[in-house]
């Protein structure tokens, strides 16, 4: 017997230490595997559903905080009180869960933070976030109105495209995001082209994120309610190449007044952009097949860039527009408006489109302009909201203005 078990060993001893790297091996790969499931219910404790969306058209939003003394929400849902943030305390029931329900809301994108003792933070159970600027808010979507454009449906989609273009009067290599209507890969044929452009603190993404351009394009044009058309979605901040992350700048925090706002950059070279997009892509080449458009910044753009360039656009569209630069502002860019102004008159075209809130804090700005423009015989279409500076009516405005063009 003894001498079995010796024979035996003799056997395993040159492979102990072979085994003693297999056991530590296992026991290194189970450590990993629970901390890289940790988040994972396979102890089947409760979901936590937030936002709920109720029968009733209401939304309950929860939050699991077991020490937190304070919770509260802040959100663009809220009745607004003042120019503040609106912010309502959230309730605690069982298992540390803070609650809060909402009133009935109207259809719409909304976006909301929790604010826990002080800390303003993310809903860890809703994964469905947007970036504006420099802040990340969680986003939720109240169907069945208008929101509906803003949702992915089941029609035919475009192609969303992030392509750069090189700017020899930037001396830089710089993205845009480009939008071809669906069916553009197997067709033959020319589509008209929108410039489509962001407010201040924006980027080449603020569109299609913030704005649900590729939804609403994709919606309106399934539906017949607007032509096919390519969007070009541009990066006003010129010192910028790309949204933040996504150039060589590196991982910086976005401002939103930045060093380029007013010295006439984006306008002196926005024909590179037009070049580029039509040497890459299937383009009409007429006035008529050219729209520019954009919001506050992106209204100061367009409206500046159409009156410089005053034969190139046959549809313009000012929502919320800033209107004039800075008394400090030389580029030659911003002189002689009105001249400019009779020429892009004189020249014709098919559109001009101004829209803004009533409590919009540009509105007299854009009243003023209107006024110039009425002495002017100069002639637009008009739309005034409800709201003010706000994405809510941008993508109203947007919704509105496609499908007015290249009719």
């Amino acid at each position: 017997m003894l001498a079995s078990l010796h024979n035996f060993l003799s056997l395993i001893k040159p492979i102990i230490p072979f085994m003693k790297k297999i056991l530590i091996l296992i026991l290194f790969l189970s450590t990993q595997l629970i901390h890289a499931q940790e988040n994972l219910n396979f102890g089947r404790q409760k979901e936590i559903i937030s936002p709920q969306t109720n029968n009733d058209g209401t939304f309950t939003f929860r939050l699991k905080a077991s020490n937190a003394k304070k919770v509260e929400i802040q959100g663009d849902f809220l009745i607004a009180k003042g120019n503040a943030p609106t912010i309502e305390p959230m309730k605690l029931g069982a298992d540390s869960i803070w609650t809060f329900t909402s009133s009935i809301l109207p259809s719409e994108l909304y976006s909301y933070s929790f604010i826990v003792d002080g800390l303003k933070t993310r809903d860890p159970n809703n994964v469905y976030l947007i970036r504006d600027v420099s802040s990340v808010v969680n986003v939720f979507l109240a169907t069945g109105g208008k929101a509906d454009l803003y949702t992915v449906n089941d029609v035919p989609h475009g192609t969303v495209a992030k392509r750069w273009y090189e700017s020899t009067g930037l001396k830089a290599n710089r993205r845009l995001t480009v939008y071809t209507p669906p069916g553009y890969e197997s067709s033959k044929g020319n589509y008209p082209v929108l410039y489509l452009l962001h407010g201040v603190g924006g980027d080449e993404e603020a569109w299609m994120q913030l704005g649900r351009a590729s939804q609403i394009l994709d919606n309106l044009i399934s539906s017949g309610k607007a032509k096919p058309m390519i969007v070009v979605m541009t990066n006003g901040h010129t010192s910028n190449t790309a949204a933040p992350g996504e150039s060589s700048k590196g991982l910086y925090k976005p401002i939103m007044m930045t060093p380029d706002v007013f010295n006439g950059d984006m306008e002196t070279y926005f024909k590179e952009i037009i070049a580029f997009t039509e040497k890459n892509y299937r383009t009409g080449k007429n006035k008529a097949d050219r729209a520019i458009a954009g919001l506050s910044m992106g209204g100061f753009h367009s409206l500046w860039i159409s009156a410089n360039y005053p034969n190139t656009f046959g549809y313009v569209g000012l929502f919320s527009p800033a209107v004039l630069p800075p008394a400090n502002a030389n580029s030659p860019i911003y002189k002689d408006l009105n001249a400019k102004l009779e020429t892009q008159k004189k020249n014709g075209y098919n559109l001009y489109w101004i829209a803004i809130g009533k409590t919009d804090f540009l509105y007299k700005n854009v009243s003023d302009y209107r006024k110039k423009l009425d002495a002017m015989n100069f002639k637009y279409d008009y739309k005034e909201s409800e709201g003010g500076h706000t994405w809510s009516n941008w993508r109203d405005y947007l919704s509105a203005f496609t499908p007015m063009l290249f009719k």
